[in-house]
């Protein structure tokens, strides 16, 4: 120890220490604050977020959805075209849902607007799943590419663009989905008017399991 101490002040070096944990987490960089991006959450609260069923809390400068229960999160305001940016990590099997266009829903379960999928796909439980229900799909009707998701435990960053009928997902670098809403069956799309909701609130959709999301920003369009 003693010559680490004469070695460090003979050239100039000194110990590293690792950062304090989410030291630069939830802060805008000056080039999204320079894009438009606004954030969406300051690490400590929920102050722009609607929790009708005491699903979510602040844990480690993250927006936690408890483990036991169903319940959505939605933003305070409603957004039409926009990108959203935000990180997330999966408990193993955890399932959630990220919507666009919301209407508040009143109740523990359901949702009203388009549901993105949020999953973890390696789990065992989910083998048999259809293709469209797989994190990053349209859930219900467009599959997601199986790429670039992160194993559970591990933050991933993902990307999503909503701009009129069409969704673009960025996941860690890699474009899952790329889709326009309009282009399903005109049947579909008369059975699910959902999926035309021109605005609304974006919203996290809770499934019984633990997920933890960060670095939520937005931009309008």
């Amino acid at each position: 120890m003693l010559l680490f101490l004469i070695g460090s002040f003979l050239f100039g070096c000194t110990p590293k220490t690792a950062p304090s944990a989410g030291a630069d987490v939830n802060v805008l960089s000056r080039k999204e604050q320079k894009e438009g991006y606004v954030s969406l959450f300051d690490g400590h609260s929920l102050n722009n977020w609607i929790d009708g069923n005491n699903q979510y809390e602040v844990r480690e400068n993250a927006i936690v959805k408890k483990t036991k229960g169903y319940g959505n999160l939605y933003s305070r305001n409603e957004y039409r075209d926009c990108i959203l940016r935000f990180e997330f990590l999966l408990t193993p099997a955890a399932n959630n849902g990220l919507g666009f266009h919301h209407k508040l829903v009143e109740g523990k379960k359901g949702y009203d607007g388009i549901e993105l999928q949020i999953l973890d796909n390696a789990a065992d439980v989910y083998k048999a799943l259809k293709p469209y229900q797989y994190h990053g799909s349209l859930y219900g009707y467009v599959p997601a590419k199986r790429n670039g998701l992160k194993p559970a435990g591990v933050w991933n960053f993902q990307e999503v663009t909503v701009r009129g009928s069409k969704i673009k997902i960025v996941l860690n670098g890699e474009v899952i989905l790329d889709t326009d809403v309009k282009a399903l069956p005109a049947a579909t799309l008369a059975k699910d008017p959902r999926l035309l909701y021109e605005k609304g609130h974006i919203a996290f959709l809770g499934h019984d399991s633990e997920i933890r999301i960060r670095n939520i920003r937005v931009r309008e369009l």
